[in-house]
């Protein structure tokens, strides 16, 4: 018997045995689910950009400020690893309803901190809430959909993800702009009501079901052991180098902790995260495929907005509006990836979607500092169409394979690689372009002018002038180590499913599992 607390009452079957075509209830549980992964994801951009602004308002320096992001990151992912077990104990759509509730609650309450303090615990809450809604959505979308047409709804579910760091910077500077930085955090609160509403309307209800007993010592493991790791990792920019103690005691001891909880979950039948799942050859090939593509490029899109204001001095509105076009390429290709991907399997799509990502990243290689914009905006647009044929089929290779009891478990595996693997890649990339920076005294210099830290007028214009070149050729270097990353994730897609057959292998027990309901 299925311990699908969640699914429609037909919703694998349905789907199992559908035409092509995604239909209408399909449709709007994936409406539902994007409203809820749009504000996930929008609100870590969305802050990114005022933290300028919240150090004046609050008085407080850069490190503690940064904490409004740090502490979201880490809650995100605390609380990530026992979504997969609370959803099949408490049903999908309940933990779902609560998750919207605990993220527009924690909005609300940043939009009244009275302090930096209180605003970095709000934040916290935020991230409890929005660590839920994406592997939540995943797992709602893929059950209703069913193992035939996983590619398709996974590519509707990637448009928020691949949106979100493109939209934030943008939606956040036009709000701190044209009101205030309350309105960064109060934005959610109409969207969440909207997505609580048609959450309750749209998501079938819940059928509770008796549960596995909850693995407590995995949970003690692994969320402190995740947020610890990724806290020393995201501390390695603000410190320059990995030796830092404050670097290497939290993430050793994060690392021990991860480790033990592998250990423990290879013993333990009901493990928070279920290990077997690596059994599964397509599961194994795309967890590595997307750990390193996670690394590569998600570590080189946070340079890509910081190239545009401190080399090409744009201000924070149009450097977001610079990188539309990736967005614009991602929305062209990524509905036909999605349904390529129930046609002929992930394999082949990926496989081109790298070439087609590695061939823009190139471009950004060879970045100076008068680079022309049609050049530079054209490269962001091929890499978008790369995109929108990578990141969701390699999630499809995953979750297509799995029967309807696992998919909670494998989505929630699977947005743990991402999101540690993101945040590794974004302090390695960070790391080496500082250190690239810092190896150049003129990059240094108009760096230091750039941010405010030195006065234009204490700096020789040829300096200056010179220094801007070299910054950008630190840009380009640190392109360099991410196209070539890139490019080393072709040996595991080599190894995803290029044909229908292979992709739905093991398919038949999630419409068996299907056809009891």
């Amino acid at each position: 018997m299925s311990t699908d607390t969640g699914s429609p009452p037909a919703g694998p079957a349905a789907g199992a045995g559908a035409g092509d075509k995604l239909d209408r209830g399909v449709l709007k549980v994936a409406g539902v689910v994007v409203i809820g992964a749009i504000m996930s994801i929008l609100d870590v951009t969305v802050v990114s950009v005022a933290l300028p602004t919240l150090q004046r308002e609050f008085d407080a320096n850069y490190a503690t400020v940064a904490w409004t992001m740090t502490a979201y990151t880490l809650a995100l992912a605390a609380v990530i690893p026992i979504t997969g077990w609370a959803a099949d104990r408490f049903g999908t759509r309940r933990l779902y309803l609560t998750s919207i509730v605990l993220f527009v609650a924690g909005s609300a309450l940043c939009s009244l901190a009275w302090d930096i303090g209180p605003l970095i615990v709000f934040r916290a809450l935020q991230g409890l809430g929005g660590g839920m809604l994406m592997p939540l959505g995943m797992t709602i979308m893929t059950r209703a959909a069913g193992p035939e047409r996983v590619g398709r709804v996974m590519a509707v579910l990637g448009v928020p993800m691949l949106l979100g760091p493109i939209g934030g910077p943008i939606l956040g500077g036009w709000l701190i702009d044209a009101a205030s930085w309350q309105w960064i955090f109060l934005i959610n609160v109409p969207i969440g009501a909207v997505a609580l509403i048609a959450a309750w309307k749209v998501l079938p209800k819940d059928t509770a079901q008796p549960s596995e007993p909850f693995d407590v010592v995995g949970m003690l493991l692994l969320s402190p052991g995740l947020a610890l790791f990724l806290y020393g990792v995201s501390t390695i920019p603000e410190e320059g180098t990995v030796a830092a103690a404050k670097v290497l005691v939290p993430g050793l001891i994060g690392l021990v902790l991860v480790v033990a909880f592998v250990l423990h979950a290879l013993r333990k039948a009901n493990a928070l995260i279920d290990l077997s799942l690596f059994k599964n050859r397509h599961v194994t090939i795309a967890v590595i495929t997307m750990t390193l593509f996670s690394v590569a490029f998600m570590g080189a899109m946070l340079l890509f907005p910081s190239y545009f204001l401190q080399v090409r001095q744009e201000d924070t509105l149009d450097a977001g509006l610079l990188l539309a076009p990736q967005g614009l390429g991602a929305m062209l290709t990524m509905p036909i990836g999605g349904r390529l991907t129930d046609k002929m399997g992930p394999g082949k799509l990926v496989l081109a979607g790298i070439v087609v990502i590695s061939a823009g990243m190139g471009v950004f290689t060879q970045v100076g500092a008068d680079t022309s914009y049609v050049v530079l905006l054209g490269a962001l647009f091929v890499m978008g169409m790369g995109m929108g044929v990578t990141m969701m089929p390699i999630m499809s290779a995953a979750l297509s394979t799995l029967t309807d009891h696992q998919i909670a478990r494998g989505s929630t595996m699977m947005n743990i690689v991402q999101q540690t693997a993101g945040s590794i890649g974004t302090a390695v990339m960070s790391v080496i372009f500082t250190n690239r920076v810092l190896d150049s005294t003129a990059a240094g210099a108009y760096s230091a002018v750039v941010q405010g830290k030195v006065p234009a007028d204490q700096v020789p214009p040829t300096l200056l002038e010179q220094g801007r070149s070299a910054l950008a050729e630190a840009f380009g270097s640190t392109y360099t180590v991410a196209l070539v990353l890139i490019v080393a994730c072709l040996v595991p897609a080599l190894f995803l499913p290029r044909r229908k057959s292979a992709a739905t292998d093991g398919q038949a027990p999630s419409a068996s599992v299907a056809a009891m309901h």
